[in-house]
């Protein structure tokens, strides 16, 4: 075992209230945890580094339990990895999330009957930084309320001066290296934020919508096209077919009439025109469409804008100046009074783009931008994984990583905002084109003008692993702390936010990925497996379950919960299981040192120790090397569920249970099993203070005197294992489980005392005679004893009186009745089971209900007879 950490010259307070109050005992302690700097880290030290960035969250957020769950995994990694000597970073910071933030206080000025452009630019910006400065970050406090071990002194904004000055020479290095562009293409553009938004911001849901089916041109030169946006056919330039289809073959290259309007287009030939698909001809709207868009690039086909970014009709008399989803329907009426409508459905579902900042429905546009080539940046993010620089956890996650790096377009990284980083370049009156660094001057004079586009805030997110350490500047804190070694994150960003910052660290890091290792992890869930969301009804504000049951409860439920990679379901229920599991390792902890436990001086040598000693000594080893393996490979859930049935089953019901009787009897055995327990005590809470940091502190503190468990050292397994002892206990239990059993079967109160025989001698067993009784109050035997009942277990015997406890006559009877059920069930579970019509018809889950009955009912008989035939006659 290893030596307690800090130790302080007095001895351990016993004194413990007699009850947990996380609400007392959570804000003092991590608030002297912050005073004494534990969680800063020093780029001068000689430790080895740990580093990991907190996936920033965005300014205008407040904590929900997504947060909760990715922060408690990441907080429970570092801990350790501070216990086990490692220079640990947990970088804490926050989004300046552009559009959201932008939203946020557009609606404040909104209430005061204002909107952005009555301040204009600069004041509006300036305001924003107000409401950052008043309201911003409010998510700050709550992760303290979590125990978020982050370095605060480090903590980082987007926007920061250091920040900006990396997204300044990122983007001029990347200009400078031709993969920055600008061009004009399609975008997804949000009507309502006024921007364009990337492929990964669009949310995808079914709607309901229509679809029409149109006739264009006239007599034989006609053909049918159907869509679901009626009000883009005025922006048509062509109608597309595949080149091989039969039907229309005397029509390609000829010009056909464009209905409602005065112009004529052709029908040309393209092979990514399915002709299996709908009437096999498409009309092409360049400027509203992407497949579109890219037929007219192969076609030099013009490209007609019929929307302005309100997405307002801008073209052709009768439907200009109204809402698309106006002019959907008013053209929709048009066509049908001249007879080009050829069939209509509705409801029609089908899939929507959505904003999903605003929910507002996108609208594809064609809009000159600023893009990131990715080909070369990608590809090496993928030769990364590929060669095993970086590891993806779980491994089966890589698929997704390699679908979406090896087939990415062209990012659009321009924003139509006024918050968030300026696109650094000037145009100039004659033409010019400046890209500017950070250390360079822009020009000026008259004619020249800045860029009014902001960057997408996952431009400057994805450098997050290094701008936060100074990049560009080359400092002690990038030496030391770069790369990464872990990234913990949900699946779900693994394109928004992974991805980026893969191509920009091995980018602007001369090849060296921002991280080691990509541990995935899924989505809190409801205890049904349901999304949470607030239209459903299932949103939990996770500051509502700490006040209540406490952070320690909160972060144990989703840590237990937290297998790699897959959804996470929680419910209050589980959350109040781990308060009494915060409660059952108070109260045994309190019981210890009320009894003596200790953790001064070295063990005592086994010799000198009782089988119980040394059963638990082992397990505790064998643990230590469990939780170390299961961390090395992010399995949360198994090593917060090892570390609770280790801590509540074996120390706690067993070890402690068993003592107790050592404990009365007292003399050296007695104080050999006091250090015993406050050694088993000491490396217990170590094992469980990173997953619950507020209970284990508060309890480590007072058992060892120690000055913090955040700074003790990390258990060790030292190799300390005793088969023969497990093996011994293992007996111990099974009789001591088995003989329970029987007494809650006869209807036994617990604590009933019952006259018993133990025949031991010449089992393992012996030594325990008093520990048995203690534990199963079982009293001597006594002269009238008269064995009722005898159980034959682990090679020992019990033999029972019940004369005096139980009415047998009157059990039996009532066993004979539960018998009788269960052979009822079972005849009827086995008779539909040999149905065969009943099986063709019955759904698999009704079946499988069935067969369960089944077995139920033959475990039931089995118990039933085994309680008979324990029984005396009557």
């Amino acid at each position: 075992m290893t030596e307690n950490a800090h130790q302080q010259p007095s001895a351990p307070d016993s004194e413990l209230p007699t009850q947990y109050a996380p609400a007392d005992v959570e804000g003092p302690l991590y608030e002297r945890w912050v005073e004494r700097g534990y969680f800063e880290a020093d780029e001068k030290s000689d430790k080895p580094p740990y580093t990991i960035v907190i996936p920033p969250p965005n300014v205008t957020g407040s904590l929900h339990l997504g947060h909760a769950f990715e922060h408690t995994l990441i907080d429970a990694l570092t801990r350790r990895k501070r216990m086990q000597g490692f220079e640990t970073l947990w970088q804490p910071g926050m989004d300046h999330a552009g559009i959201a933030t932008q939203n946020v206080v557009e609606r404040e000025l909104g209430k005061e009957g204002k909107s952005r452009h009555d301040l204009g630019r600069e004041a509006f910006v300036e305001r924003v930084w107000q409401w950052k400065g008043e309201s911003g970050g409010q998510i700050s406090g709550q992760m303290r309320r979590l125990g978020d071990g982050v370095a605060w002194s480090r903590e980082r904004f987007t926007m920061d001066e250091g920040l900006s000055q990396a997204v300044q020479t990122i983007f001029k290095r990347l200009y400078d290296d031709e993969l920055i562009y600008r061009a004009e293409r399609i975008i997804n553009w949000c009507p309502r934020c006024l921007t364009a938004i990337s492929d990964i911001e669009v949310e995808y849901q079914d709607d309901d919508g229509e679809l029409v089916s149109l006739k264009y041109g006239e007599g034989e030169e006609t053909l049918v096209v159907a869509t679901t946006r009626a009000e883009t056919m005025l922006g048509d330039t062509a109608v597309a077919v595949h080149p091989e289809d039969e039907r229309y073959k005397h029509l390609i290259g000829k010009l056909i009439k464009l209905p409602l309007t005065d112009r004529s287009i052709p029908v040309v030939a393209d092979e990514h025109v399915d002709p299996e698909f709908g009437t096999g001809a498409v009309k092409v709207t360049p400027a509203h469409d992407p497949n579109d868009f890219e037929i007219g690039q192969r076609h030099n086909l013009p490209a007609i804008t019929v929307m302005d970014e309100h997405a307002v009709i801008t073209v052709h008399g009768p439907f200009q100046g109204l809402d698309r989803f106006e002019a959907r329907s008013a053209i929709v009426a048009a066509l049908r009074a001249e007879g080009r409508i050829v069939a209509e459905k509705r409801p029609y579902v089908h899939s929507v783009g959505h904003c999903s900042r605003c929910k507002t429905t996108i609208e594809p546009r064609l809009s000159m931008q600023w893009w990131v080539k990715v080909g070369p940046l990608a590809k090496a993010a993928g030769d990364a994984v590929r060669e095993g620089k970086v590891k993806i956890h779980p491994q089966e996650m890589e698929k997704r990583y390699f679908d979406w790096v090896d087939n990415l377009h062209d990012w659009c990284i321009s924003r139509q905002l006024w918050w968030g980083h300026r696109i650094p370049v000037w145009y100039g009156p004659n033409g010019e084109v400046v890209c500017v660094g950070p250390d360079e001057e822009p020009p000026s004079g008259e004619g020249w003008r800045q860029d009014t586009d902001v960057l997408d805030t996952w431009f400057s997110s994805g450098l997050w692993p290094f701008s936060t350490l100074g990049w560009p500047e080359q400092t002690e804190s990038l030496a030391k702390f770069y790369p990464n070694s872990v990234l913990v994150t949900g699946y779900d960003i693994l394109f928004f936010w992974v991805a980026r910052m893969m191509m920009f660290g091995l980018y602007a890091m001369d090849g060296t990925p921002p991280f080691h290792t990509i541990a995935l992890h899924g989505m809190v869930r409801d205890q049904f497996g349901k999304k949470m969301s607030k239209s459903f009804g299932n949103a939990v504000n996770p500051l509502d379950w700490m006040d209540k049951y406490g952070s320690d409860a909160l972060r144990f439920t989703l840590a237990r919960g937290a297998n790699p990679g897959v959804d996470v379901p929680i419910g209050e229920d589980w959350v109040q299981g781990s308060r009494n599991f915060a409660n059952k390792i108070w109260n045994a902890t309190r019981f210890a040192l009320m009894n003596g436990a200790t953790v001064d001086g070295p063990l005592p040598d086994a010799s000198k120790m009782s089988s119980t000693d040394r059963w638990i000594l082992s397990r505790l080893n064998s643990v230590v090397a469990e939780v170390d393996a299961l961390y090395e490979d992010y399995q949360f859930a198994k090593l917060s569920d090892a570390l609770f049935h280790f801590a509540w089953d074996e120390v706690f019901d067993w070890y402690v249970e068993l003592s107790k009787t050592t404990f009365i009897a007292g003399g050296e055995a007695a104080e050999v099993s006091k250090r015993v327990l406050g050694e088993v005590l000491d490396v217990t809470l170590k094992l469980l203070h990173p997953v619950v940091p507020f209970v284990t502190e508060t309890l480590w503190t007072t058992l060892t005197g120690g000055e913090s468990v955040v700074i003790a050292d990390w258990p060790a397994d030292s190799g300390f294992r005793d088969a023969g002892a497990e093996k011994e206990i293992e007996t111990l239990q099974s009789v001591i489980t088995e003989v329970r059993r029987f007494r809650a079967d006869q209807g036994l109160q617990p604590g009933q005392r019952v006259p018993a025989r133990l025949t031991l001698d010449g089992t393992a067993l012996a030594p325990h005679e008093a520990a048995i009784r203690q534990l199963l109050r079982l009293q001597p035997e006594g002269d009238s004893f008269t064995a009722t009942a005898t159980l034959p277990v682990g090679g020992a015997e019990v033999a029972l009186d019940l004369s005096g406890t139980i009415d047998v006559a009157a059990e039996r009877k009532r066993l004979a009745k539960d018998l009788a059920a269960a052979e009822k069930e079972k005849a009827q579970a086995t008779a539909k089971l040999g149905n065969e019509a009943f099986l063709a018809k019955a759904p698999d889950q009704v079946v499988d209900k069935i067969r369960g009955r089944l077995a139920k009912a033959d475990e039931d008989i089995a118990r039933i007879q085994a309680q008979l035939d324990r029984l005396p006659e009557a």
